[in-house]
Order: structure tokens, then sequence, then C-alpha cells
């Protein structure tokens, strides 16, 4: 297995290698761990049954992982990672921003899901949970040094061992005792049920920017409906899995989140350790994702400044310090900073929503697909330094969501007037996309017409030459 030798660059067309339907067992197994299992307890928590907790999780995922997919979709046509795409959209310079809310996403999430792997390394070893930490730390460093391939093996190792393993779960899980009424319609609290599908869809927003990253080695004539629907399989069935499960497991089990891995793997009995394993191999194999995601955005981030060539030791080192960071987190989470810092991060993923807008319809609708590759690495390309129409539109929607957010961290005056009811999500999505659309293409149309005129006027001096 040799290292990743490439970044952010473009992947040249006889290194692409690989077919869509790889792209499956990515993200069913990506999702297939512990982490999105207590996400699906959220609908409980809020006071749903689990009949409309079910609801909102189908919901929520079918709708989220529209946009997800999506993104996928532009890695085998572009070549090049996600976040750097949006340097066609806010400029160069101008992308830096959503970049730098990026790295707090993934830096709460390795935090959460270390965590979460540490717990169950130390209740199936009694390792300390700091010496935990550190321990499957040092091994998603080692895997995301290796990167693109590797990641891609594991999550087929992981699909299939999980494939298995959680059938047998689910019909385990399925035979525990729930409440009389859990599985009822009853009466429906709309507020809570729609606070329920937009925590679900931001769960699968949340992979938006670095989706493409495991497609972008794609061969460039993969049809974009197969990159779609892969992907889009992929992690709704997996989310939907789990979620469900963690959803039941709250109701069947008392206090089931205060040790999640420990109960669930209590529930294989004598067999508990295959279960930890699984779980471990999950955490590890997600967490991978957010470092290898954390990198590219670093790299991202500072390529503009210092055009930095990255050779093995540079990738070794970057890695190192962000792997650093977020063990650091992590360490700071064991104690109550870690409820803090999640619903921050789950806050700051509102605001990405914008930039998940700004991009698809630039993509789909405005350019449908056509970039200069090479300019986007050019801080004087066609695309500039910055682009003010992005960066306001993206600005002025973070501003219109404010008021429909609700979370444990804030709650907004129409959220509090709807009775808890958060429909950030739709306005994060609907508004960028109309303050982006109308004056980007009538600047990408005026182009159009100074690139016509140029022409002719150099035809017409050739003739009269």
């Amino acid at each position: 297995m040799k290292v990743e030798t490439r970044s952010i660059e473009y992947i040249p067309a006889d290194e692409r290698h690989g077919k869509a339907r790889d792209l499956f067992p990515i993200w069913f197994g990506a999702n297939m761990h512990i982490t999105t299992l207590v996400t699906g307890a959220l609908p409980i928590a809020l006071g749903l049954n689990l009949f409309w907790s079910l609801g909102a999780i189908v919901i929520g995922t079918l709708l989220g992982a529209i946009f997800m997919a999506s993104h996928s979709a532009q890695g085998p046509q572009l070549g090049i990672p996600q976040m750097i795409q949006s340097r066609a959209q806010f400029g160069v310079i101008g992308a830096i921003f959503p970049l730098f809310l990026v790295m707090f996403v993934y830096l709460g999430f390795f935090a959460s899901s270390g965590l979460l792997a540490a717990q169950t390394l130390s209740s199936l070893t009694k390792i300390d949970q700091t010496w935990s930490i550190l321990a499957l730390n040092v091994l998603c460093f080692v895997a995301t040094i290796y990167g693109y391939n590797l990641i891609h093996k594991m999550q087929k190792v992981l699909s299939w061992a999980s494939l298995f393993i959680y059938i047998a779960a689910t019909y385990i899980v399925f035979q525990l005792h729930v409440p009389s009424g859990s599985w009822g319609m009853g009466q429906l609290d709309l507020p809570v049920f729609l606070l329920a599908v937009s925590m679900v869809a931001t769960w699968q927003l949340a992979y938006a920017p670095y989706v493409a990253d495991y497609s972008r080695y794609l061969p460039v004539t993969t049809p974009t409906s197969h990159t779609f629907w892969y992907s889009y399989a992929g992690t709704v069935i997996g989310t939907i899995w789990m979620m469900t499960l963690g959803a039941t497991l709250t109701v069947a089990i008392p206090n089931f989140l205060d040790h999640s891995g420990g109960n669930l793997a209590g529930l294989f009995g004598n067999f508990a350790i295959i279960m930890f394993l699984i779980i471990i191999f999950g955490q590890l194999a997600i967490n991978v994702f957010n470092l290898y995601g954390a990198f590219m955005a670093t790299i991202t981030t500072i390529e503009p400044f210092i055009k930095l060539k990255v050779t093995p030791k540079v990738r070794i080192a970057m890695i190192f310090c962000v792997t650093v960071a977020g063990t650091v987190l992590c360490l700071l989470g064991q104690s109550n900073f870690l409820a803090f810092f999640l619903n921050f991060i789950f806050f700051i993923s509102y605001f990405l929503i914008p930039w998940t807008s700004i991009n698809l319809v630039d993509y789909y609708l405005l350019r449908h697909g056509q970039y200069n590759v090479k300019d986007i690495f050019d801080v004087n390309g066609q695309y500039g330094k910055i682009n003010w129409i992005a960066c306001v539109a993206f600005i002025v929607s973070i501003l219109a969501e404010i008021p429909f957010i609700n979370t444990t961290f804030y709650v907004g005056p129409v959220a509090k007037f709807f009775d808890g009811a958060d429909i950030a999500w739709v306005i994060g999505l609907i508004v960028p996309a109309a303050l982006y659309y109308f004056p980007m293409r009538k600047k990408l149309n005026s182009s159009s017409i100074i690139v016509r005129n140029s022409s002719t006027t150099n035809h017409l001096e050739k003739d009269v030459k």
C-alpha cells in the first residue's frame, strides 16, 4: 500500500480508477457507526415516540441526502476535492471563510467520534480512557497518511462486516420490550417533528464539504447519475438503519446513552467482543474521514498564500498537526466541554447550508459543470480573489437563518414563536439560491458578451489587415 501522493491538485486521467459502485460501501460504511446511532436518539430526546421519530429520520435523511449526493457527483467531472471547488463561486481568497467553518465541523466530529470510540475501548480492555483516545488517534493518523485508496478499502471491509453484525443486532433490538404506544401514531407535535427532521437533514448536509473527495479519482467518463445514486443509496440505507436502532435502543434500555457502546455490545452476551470490535472499527473509519477532510481543508486554506508542494514529509507533518488539534479537543471532551462544543458544531453546521446551496446552484444551474480547473488554483485567474456576489449571498443567508434556528446553544425568535419548529435549513437552501443565481447569471452573461465581442473585433481587425 503506497502513501497517497496527491492532495488538493487535479487528478490526471491516467491516475483515475474505480467504478461508481465503489461509492456505495464508502457511504454505507460511513454511517454504520455508533455516532450515527446516538444521533438517532435525538428525536426521542425531543419527546417524539418511535413512530414519529422514525418518520423524522426517514424524511430528514431522504431530503438531506439529495444535496449530499449532488456534491458527490461533482468529483469525477472536476477531479479535485470538494472545498477547493468553492473557489469558483467565492473566489480563491473568498473561499477561506466557508473553509474556516468547515474546519470546526471536522474537528468537532473528530472529537465526538473519538470519545465514543475511546469509551468503548476502555469498556473492553479496562485501559484508561485518556490512553484509549491517544492510541486510537494514532491509528487514525497512520491510516490518513495512506489516504484515498486505503480509506476505500477500509470502508469495503467495514461495510461487509457491519452488514452481518448489524443484521444480528437488529434482530436482537427488535425483540426488546418498548413502552406501549411507542409505535402508535398518537398526536403529532409538529414543531418538535420539524426540529427532528432538521437535525437529521443536517446530519446528511454535514457530509457535503468532503463528499466529492472520495469520488474525484473516478474516471471523468463516470455517469453523473451513477455517482449520485450510489452515494445516495449508501448514505440513506446506512443512516436510516443506524438511527432507527439508536431510537429504539434509547426507548428500550434505560440510560442507554450514558454508555451507548457498552450497552449495545452487552446485547450480544458472550459474543459482545464482536460488537465491541465493530464499534471501534466504525469509529476509527469515520474519524479517518474527518482527519482526511481536515487535512484537505487546511491545505486549501493556506495554498493561496504559500505555494506549498505537498511532499510525503509535508503531508505527514500537516496531518500530525491536525491530529494533535483533534486529540486535544477529544481529551477536553471527557469533561462537560464536549456537550457545549458539539452544540456549537451543529450551530456552525447551519452556516454551511448556504454554502451548499451556492455551490450546487453554480454547478448545476449556472455553469453546468464547466470550469477552468487551472484557474481554480490561480489567485489571478478568472474566478478572482473574492467574488462578492457569493460572499454577500452567504453572509445575508446566514443572517436570515438565525431567527429560525433551534438548538440548545441558541433558539431564534421565529423558532420560539412557532413552539420550537426549526426550518432554518430550508431557509439556508432557498435564500442563497435566489441571492446568488440572479446576479451571478447576469454577471456570467455579461462576461460571455464581452468575450464574443472581443472575438468579433479580432476577426474584423484581421479582415482589415
